[in-house]
């Protein structure tokens, strides 16, 4: 097995490409140990000292070191516990994403927030998957225009992220969707 790793704009998160799919759906992130454990693999890289967050998604994963630790010396034992975990057959959730967002929009908001996620997925997930993480829709707020997103994997952290999400993604939403005022990172 292969695996290719590539530098994000966090330089505190390294992305890695199995060259399989890691999930078949979506993504899920893992801030802390205690989260990763509905997962072998994410559990598996938590184990090791320095990584402090996990972003799986559907053909890379994505790990977060602590500042004080150099990818010299964590890279290699990341890629022994990925290619273990794949190795091995184990699944890499145990159970399915429930973080979907919940709240039911009707009439005008309802297509409102169609467009919103048609536009997400079909251009900015795509763009972001490209640097290792996701932005995934929160919830959208009728009265005020206000966009809530969530960024994950190299995206949670990542110096760049808030001119991302104002100079790239609000430009966009606003402009295909004239509802949209403003976008707002939640955590």
């Amino acid at each position: 097995m292969f695996i290719q790793t590539e530098a994000t704009p966090n330089p505190q998160v390294l992305k890695f490409l199995p060259g399989r799919a890691v999930l078949d759906d979506g993504g899920v992130e893992f801030p802390d140990a205690e989260a990763a454990a509905r997962s072998p693999l994410a559990s598996a890289l938590f184990a090791l000292d320095g990584v402090t967050k996990v972003y799986l998604g559907g053909d890379f994963l994505t790990v977060g070191k602590r500042d004080d630790r150099d990818w010299a010396h964590l890279k290699a034992p990341v890629l022994a516990a990925v290619m273990d975990h794949f190795t091995s057959g184990r699944p890499v959730l145990l159970r399915e994403d429930g973080t979907a967002d919940e709240t039911v929009y009707e009439g005008d908001t309802a297509q409102v927030v169609a467009e919103i996620k048609e536009l997400l997925d079909a251009k900015i997930r795509p763009a972001v998957a490209q640097d290792g993480g996701d932005i995934v829709f929160d919830r959208f707020n009728p009265e005020t225009g206000v966009v809530y997103l969530h960024m994950r994997g190299a995206c949670s952290g990542c110096p760049s992220s808030a001119m991302t999400l104002k100079a790239g993604v609000e430009n966009m939403l606003k402009h295909y969707v004239p509802e949209v005022t403003a976008v707002e990172a939640t955590l």
